[in-house]
């Protein structure tokens, strides 16, 4: 398993700052680990051809049709076709801004498939659902609505992501992520079997320079989804280094 800093730029981004890509790859020409920026579509072409396969390039959503009347909507074909390689699925705020359920995410997940897409299924509870100790039913159900069948370790990579730690500086504690990964890798194995150990899980909900090596230091944590520390090459050039040396 190749571990995976994943950078969600969700609704940032212009042509200006491209070079963050460019500065990135310079700093980290070679890392241990895998590395994706996710940026708005209308960066996704341009940042596949700056990054000219040094770093992987994904989209932020896909619809669950090939083509269509939709408008304003992305198939995952496009997203290919743009040079995207990943998807992200079911981030809490498309689950809170769009109404997406599990089904909706299960959906999606079978087109990026199908277009030749990796997808990466967001999992997570708000506050009040963990102040009310539903945190690992809440995920579980989750999981089983929006994973399909046909997921393997290689199409697939589940990011945990609490909502209430979503761009607010707050974490969970450390026994608190642990148990959650460790609640998904159990899951996982009893559905998928022996190929559950090989899929990548991500840690998401401000994760930063300064926090990054001891959440990599946990057991089933196998890299990150970050939101607004991949916006900068520095920020987010130390969150690689971080998870290249775990």
């Amino acid at each position: 398993m190749r571990k995976l800093a994943a950078g969600n730029w969700k609704m940032n981004g212009l042509t200006a700052q491209l070079p963050e890509v460019t500065a990135l790859i310079a700093a980290h020409p070679a890392p241990a680990c895998e590395v994706l920026l996710c940026p708005p579509a209308t960066l996704v072409a341009a940042m596949a051809a700056t990054a000219a396969g040094r770093i992987a390039i994904g989209g932020q959503d896909c619809h669950p049709k090939a083509s269509g009347a939709h408008t304003g909507d992305i198939a995952a074909a496009m997203l290919k076709d743009a040079g995207a390689t990943y998807v992200i699925l079911g981030h809490s705020e498309r689950r809170a801004d769009h109404g997406e359920t599990d089904a909706l995410v299960r959906a999606k997940a079978e087109a990026a498939w199908a277009a030749g897409l990796t997808a990466i299924i967001c999992v997570g509870e708000t506050e009040a659902e963990r102040d009310a100790g539903k945190t690992l039913t809440v995920i579980g159900t989750q999981l089983a609505g929006s994973v399909p069948d046909g997921a393997t370790s290689a199409n697939t990579v589940i990011a945990y992501e609490p909502v209430w730690a979503i761009g607010t500086g707050r974490t969970p504690t450390l026994p608190e992520i642990a148990e959650v990964h460790a609640d998904l890798r159990a899951r996982l194995t009893a559905r998928f079997g022996a190929d559950a150990g090989g899929f990548r899980l991500l840690y998401g909900g401000s994760v930063k320079p300064s926090n990054a090596t001891e959440i990599f230091a946990l057991p089933n944590v196998d890299g990150a989804l970050v939101g607004g520390a991949s916006l900068k090459a520095s920020d987010f050039g130390a969150i690689v280094a971080a998870l290249s040396a775990a």
